[in-house]
């Protein structure tokens, strides 16, 4: 979570995860082809830089031995700077993003730590008033069950961020956070692995979200989002409780619209009630009035249509907003609720296709696409499910020998379907991601 700001990052930076947090993609991109190593701080400038933050750290409560100890050497990480402008959850198509996140591996694997963690995620319900299968989604997302959590040094990511880029106050406000968890104790590693963008743990929470909303739920004195699952998972629920969620109450139902729906009504924030929406001609997917769905016609909703008029529509309530905080992201949130859903033993959303001609590709689907490619003699590292710029050459270099048009390296159902021949047998992810990885 980065509550947010920026946790859905590592989501999808590792595919997938990054959540509760904060979201520094709303400013423009950067523009320009500059490298990671023209847009890093110089050495001495970065030293210099973290110089400056002693004082504003010490007023944030980091003393400063804590600052000197956990500050000395570090150096710059030029990656994050580009990263920063990458966010695959604002660059991702929805439903290529959706096919990754919430495919039949996530669900089987969500399913069994349903099973596995059944006592324990009775009592955060009981204790925050968040469904298990809600709980459950979020750790799937964001971490692949505790799988993906990051590998990029934290520390040093926030150093970086707080000293270059165009969120620097952002950044160092969550880096004089991170710090206080070390000094605290609630952190030991100062070379704690997470996120480029400094979300970290189960659930990739942001420093400051951590120092906010965490809590020590397996009751050994600290509150350990890393290595306990119980504190992980508990916190989650605290945060999503903290945000507006309703316990008992669902997050929100696809709908069909009428023909000339104006499109200016929808968008999460135009609210109205659930009558209004059926007196405007909002139905269920069947034809059903709204109010028939078990939805009150004086809760107040709102219309999203994350593919525009021609994809699926949704009449979206407060538990969505709730997980909509964790990462500010339409696509995210769809992901979680999807993914809940299907986890709860409901049904695939959504029934109404997404508008392409070309859909995304679940994660074994990915693996066969690799497993094709290597099989034809590209050289595109591992078999890991995460298309990088080696299986995206390979593709267009299929592309062109078969006449597919664009040879533009997409991974989607077309290319897969145009390989199909020999029927390779998917394996699970490798370690070893391809370089430049994305979802």
């Amino acid at each position: 979570m980065i509550v947010r700001a920026v946790m859905l990052f590592a989501v999808l930076a590792i595919l997938p995860g990054l959540a509760a947090h904060a979201d520094p993609a709303s400013s423009p991109a950067r523009t320009g082809t500059a490298s990671a190593s023209t847009l890093a701080p110089a050495a001495p400038a970065f030293r210099a830089c973290l110089q400056s933050l002693s004082s504003p750290a010490r007023a944030a409560g980091v003393d400063g031995d804590s600052f000197r100890r956990f500050t000395d050497g570090l150096e710059p990480d030029p990656e994050v700077l580009v990263l920063l402008d990458a966010q695959p959850e604002f660059t991702t198509p929805v439903w290529d993003y959706l096919a990754a996140l919430v495919d039949a591996e996530r669900v089987a694997d969500g399913r069994a730590m349903l099973a596995e963690h059944a006592d324990l995620l009775a009592r955060i319900e009981a204790a925050h008033g968040v469904d298990a299968a809600t709980v459950v989604a979020v750790w799937g997302v964001e971490s692949d069950y505790g799988r993906i959590t990051g590998r990029r040094q934290v520390l040093r990511s926030l150093a970086t961020l707080a000293c270059d880029g165009r969120r620097q106050a952002f950044f160092r406000g969550e880096l004089f956070a991170f710090l206080r968890l070390l000094q605290d104790g609630d952190l030991t590693d100062p070379q704690l692995g997470g996120s480029w963008a400094g979300a970290f743990g189960q659930t990739q929470f942001m420093p400051s979200t951590y120092r906010r909303v965490a809590v020590d739920f397996d009751g050994d004195g600290r509150r350990d989002l890393v290595g306990s699952i119980a504190d992980a998972l508990a916190s989650t629920a605290n945060y999503l409780r903290q945000s507006g969620w309703r316990p008992g109450r669902s997050w929100g139902r696809e709908v069909r619209l009428p023909d000339g729906f104006n499109l200016g009504q929808a968008g999460r924030r135009n609210k109205a009630t659930v009558a209004t929406w059926s007196q405007r001609g909002v139905r269920l997917p069947d034809g059903a009035a709204l109010t028939g769905a078990g939805l009150d016609g004086a809760t107040r909703a709102a219309v999203i249509v994350p593919a525009g008029r021609d994809g699926p529509a949704f009449l979206v309530l407060a538990n969505y907003d709730a997980v909509f905080s964790y990462n500010a992201a339409e696509s995210y949130a769809l992901a979680i609720v999807f993914l809940a859903e299907q986890l709860r033993g409901g049904p695939v959303l959504p029934a109404r296709p997404w508008p392409t001609d070309d859909p995304g590709l679940s994660r074994q689907q990915r693996r066969q696409l690799q497993h094709h490619l290597l099989a034809l003699g590209h050289d595109i590292g591992e078999v890991d499910s995460l298309i990088g710029d080696r299986s995206r050459r390979a593709i267009v270099a299929e592309q062109q020998r078969l006449g597919i048009e664009p040879a533009d390296g997409r991974a989607g159902q077309r290319i897969l379907r145009a390989l199909q021949p020999d029927q390779t047998t998917p394996t699970r992810d490798a370690t070893v991601p391809d370089e430049g990885q994305q979802p």
